[in-house]
């Protein structure tokens, strides 16, 4: 099993509420000191360090409880004389997130619960080319199925989902995914119009933003400004500047893929030439060999660079080029230190980082007094699906009192 990766900091204020709405706002309050503990907390610790009084603790308490968000975990000797006192943690039953892929080898389901563990992750393989989205959308639908199916002896209720693509996405509506073929899908439709449609509120999201929020949470407390760089179907990138995702003015930052590379380069299914996504997203890699049926593009290249096949390592040669060159326009504008290589490159990236590396240091303004480390992830090509489950629990992790209110509708009925 996935060990648990680490919740959202918490960021608003800790201060008592003295106002309107003040049964709200302590109860959040109280849920943000469990979260945040470092390890399961008491009663009377949560009084000390909310400034609460023991019967306004004692209530809530009760509440997240009944509400399957805490669990007590054991006792615990807090500094203070007497008895040992019960220990309060966040639940692993309860509710949990969904999280959908649509990557360049296959399709991945992935459930969180409220700790961050990973409690199922699965992955098929899949292909695109001569169908529809209506087509691919069903089978993701029947992998979310499955998900919840695997899940549902163990006591958890996916209360979201978020689906992951490989594209810019409007507001839910996929404005265009190139590498599908896609424009102006609205795939929480489609999704919820299957033969079996899927009864949950949908998220949808670009796949590079969501990995990289699944890396800020399952990265150290240092790591919280980077460049998390997905290849793949197609080349995205999420940037993350002092602990919070960058999406640009309208969500569509980080189309690192369609950088000019080589201004008069190759034509690109963008419209534009010479991007980066025409050198080294997978299919550029593969180029026109052809794949063998059941053969994955990620282990067809990985099948044929581990035999040392010329054609394949120059094309992985010149990709690594590519990526340093576009990083290189990156990390200049934006003053960023770390790169994690994602999806596709995670894997690939024994042959890509050398030649990534060289243009970097040579490119970079800063390099020689500031290096920049590039390296694999460290969720690898699964790093989207779990940053979009973790996102479907994100909205019960800052607002928990929504949850135990759904629950109190539900119960009465």
């Amino acid at each position: 099993m996935t060990p648990p990766i680490r919740p959202s900091r918490p960021r608003p204020s800790d201060e008592p509420a003295r106002q309107e709405s003040l049964r709200t706002r302590n109860l959040e309050l109280v849920f943000r000191q469990i979260l945040g503990a470092a390890q399961p907390i008491s009663r009377t610790e949560l009084a000390a360090v909310t400034g609460l009084t023991r019967p306004t603790i004692t209530r809530i308490v009760e509440e997240l409880l009944a509400g399957r968000l805490i669990t007590e975990a054991g006792r615990t000797h807090d500094g203070r004389a007497g008895r040992p006192r019960v220990a309060l943690t966040l639940s692993r039953k309860g509710p949990a997130g969904l999280g959908l892929d649509i990557r360049s080898d296959g399709l991945a389901a992935c459930v969180v619960d409220l700790t961050g563990t990973v409690r199922h992750l699965a992955f098929a393989p899949a292909a695109y080319a001569d169908r529809g989205a209506a087509d691919v959308l069903a089978d993701v639908a029947d992998m979310a199925r499955a998900a919840i199916e695997a899940i549902g002896s163990e006591d958890l209720t996916v209360v979201t989902a978020t689906l992951a693509v490989p594209g810019a996405v409007d507001h839910g509506l996929i404005r265009s995914a190139p590498a599908l073929g896609w424009r102006n899908v609205d795939a929480g439709a489609l999704l919820r119009s299957t033969a079996d449609p899927l009864d949950l509120p949908m998220a949808v999201d670009n796949e590079a933003n969501l990995a990289a929020l699944g890396e800020l949470y399952a990265g150290s407390d240092t790591l919280d400004s980077f460049i998390y760089v997905s290849g793949g179907l197609g080349i995205g990138a999420g940037i993350v500047l002092n602990g919070r995702l960058m999406r640009g003015a309208r969500g569509w930052g980080g189309e690192l893929g369609h950088v000019t590379v080589h201004p008069d380069g190759k034509p690109c299914s963008c419209g534009s030439r010479g991007c980066l996504q025409t050198y080294a997203s997978v299919q550029a890699i593969l180029g026109d060999e052809p794949v063998r049926p059941g053969v994955t593009p990620d282990a067809a290249v990985t099948a044929r660079a581990e035999s040392s096949d010329p054609v394949m390592l120059a094309a992985l040669d010149s990709a690594g080029r590519a990526l340093g060159i576009a990083l290189s326009d990156a990390i200049n504008v934006l003053d960023i230190d770390t790169v994690l290589l994602g999806g596709s490159f995670a894997l690939l990236s024994s042959w890509l980082l050398a030649n990534a590396k060289a243009e970097i240091a040579q490119r970079v303004l800063s390099a020689d007094w500031a290096p920049v480390t590039v390296r694999p992830a460290v969720l690898g090509p699964d790093a989207a699906v779990i940053g979009a489950a973790l996102v479907s629990i994100d909205q019960i992790r800052r607002h928990p009192a929504v949850w135990l209110m759904k629950e109190t509708i539900q119960a009465a009925t």
